[in-house]
């Protein structure tokens, strides 16, 4: 009686195996329960990657002076700061992460208030030269960097012909991990999520289907973001010229535009300025073709918009964030239209 018992036992619990395994391999078929086919989220653009995401971000320093542009690789940053350097002119500081150019450019110098970014960010910096006091900055903070002007036109920079100095240093992204990793820098990281709507959230506000920014009268300085309403995206303009990939002409398209105002003040006699990033200000926020005003706070090291107290969602994708001065400020620099 106990053996028949005990074979009764072992017959159920094969039946209930093979039913177990039966079951995994049509979750798998259909990717409902495959660990390998679980997706990973990038934390800047709120988009959805079929492998694990921990790549180090990397910041890199990018030239916008006239003679600079069209430049390479800005439609692949997931978010780009565009902040005056000297005078009216602005510089970006573009973050990598989600996609990886091979060829990053004009990478330009350093600034104070550019390497605090990167470092809020956990980026690996990248910039081509900086005033001694500045390269001593970024030294004395430990933030990890990599200074083109110590390459001499090889492996991880280039010096391109087409271009003349100071505008034609080009960083080869490709080569950046090794070179970072040689270095001794950390290369993957952990990095906490963005808080990005959900698919098919819409937000409401005040329609602006374009926006104006005045850097400077000088046309040059004059950027315009224009909302297309077939693709859900803004384009770029500056100088009334449309921003696109030197190589491809592809257009910049963005998802958010984060417009800040905050404290400029020039320090020395170069121009070289000190800009607020820490206090927080009034806002415009700029997605699915309205505008919110609002408020921006940088929290765990991140510019991020703000109402009420609450963070606001961005919509998954590229993000650029504009930085004018509070004076003139919003109300002045910053033109809406519904058209």
């Amino acid at each position: 009686m106990k053996k028949g018992l005990l074979i009764l036992l072992i017959l159920t619990f094969l039946i209930t195996a093979c039913k177990d395994d039966q079951a995994e391999t049509n979750n798998q078929e259909k990717g409902d329960s495959n660990p390998s086919q679980l997706t990973d989220t990038y934390p800047l653009t709120g988009m959805a990657e079929d492998n694990a995401v921990d790549n180090r971000i990397v910041a890199v320093m990018v030239n916008n002076h006239e003679k600079a542009r069209p430049q390479t690789g800005l439609s692949q940053a997931d978010i780009v700061f565009e902040i005056l350097a000297e005078g009216k002119i602005t510089r970006f500081l573009a973050l990598y992460q989600s996609e990886l150019p091979p060829v990053v450019g004009p990478v330009r110098s350093a600034r104070e208030y550019y390497s605090e970014l990167a470092q809020g960010y956990n980026a690996i910096y990248v910039y081509h030269g900086a005033a001694d006091f500045i390269n001593q900055s970024i030294q004395d903070r430990g933030i990890d960097h990599l200074n083109g002007s110590l390459y001499d036109n090889e492996g991880l920079f280039k010096r391109e012909t087409f271009r003349q100095a100071p505008h034609n240093s080009y960083l080869q992204l490709d080569e950046l991990y090794d070179e970072a990793e040689a270095k001794g820098y950390q290369t993957t990281a952990d990095y906490s999520q963005m808080l990005f709507l959900q698919e098919g959230e819409k937000v409401t506000g005040d329609e602006a289907l374009t926006v104006e920014i005045v850097y400077s009268e000088n046309p040059m300085e004059i950027v315009e973001y224009q909302f297309d309403k077939s693709t859900q995206v803004y384009t770029r303009f500056n100088d009334h010229q449309q921003t696109v990939e030197m190589d491809s002409e592809k257009p910049i398209e963005i998802s958010n535009v984060f417009i800040i105002e905050t404290k400029h003040e020039v320090i020395d006699d170069e121009g070289r300025r000190s800009i607020d990033l820490a206090s927080g200000g009034d806002a415009y926020l700029l997605q699915q073709g309205v505008v919110q005003k609002l408020q921006w706070e940088k929290l765990n090291g991140r510019i991020v918009p703000v109402k009420e107290g609450k963070e606001v969602p961005l919509t998954p994708g590229k993000t650029w964030i504009n930085v004018i001065p509070e004076d003139p400020g919003l109300d002045t620099a910053v033109t809406l239209s519904s058209e």
